[in-house]
């Protein structure tokens, strides 16, 4: 279980068919320390409509608060802003604190706080599991409106 996105264990078959979906998707980005190669973390810039995409992010716990989250996503940033998109967005769990404090370092502007919007599953007494969201944007700042 990962601790803001409660999802439950895969098994071997899912991950494998889950790592088949992000190996063949050009959404996903690997990223991976320079001098060794080691993958750390993954970048997600998903397609949505009119010209938006989604960013997401994972990293390993071992590489938190060294930089590498905040210079891939702003690599990435760049580029799809000097691709011509209009706008990125995020969505972020509000006690995900080190997430929506990367975010708003990146740019991004919180537009809205939504109550119980994500639901994962029904626990073992059958109570639904919900999360809240922050959702964020960053605009382009070479396009204008």
């Amino acid at each position: 279980m990962v601790k803001y996105e409660p999802y439950r264990p895969l098994t071997l078959e899912e991950v494998r068919e889950e790592l088949n979906r992000r190996i063949e998707s050009d959404e996903m980005v690997a990223v991976e320390l320079k001098s060794s190669g080691k993958l750390i973390g993954n970048v997600y810039l998903g397609k949505k409509e009119n010209n938006i995409l989604e960013i997401g992010f994972v990293f390993n716990k071992d590489y938190w608060k060294q930089g590498y989250a905040i210079e891939s996503c702003s690599a990435l940033i760049r580029e799809a802003f000097s691709t011509g998109v209009d706008r990125i967005i995020a969505e972020c769990d509000p006690e995900n604190c080190s997430s929506w404090q990367l975010l708003e370092r990146l740019g991004f502007t919180r537009t809205a706080y939504l109550e119980k919007n994500v639901f994962f599953w029904r626990d073992d007494d059958g109570e639904p599991i919900w999360k809240d969201t922050y959702i964020y944007s960053l605009e382009n700042p070479g396009k204008t409106s």
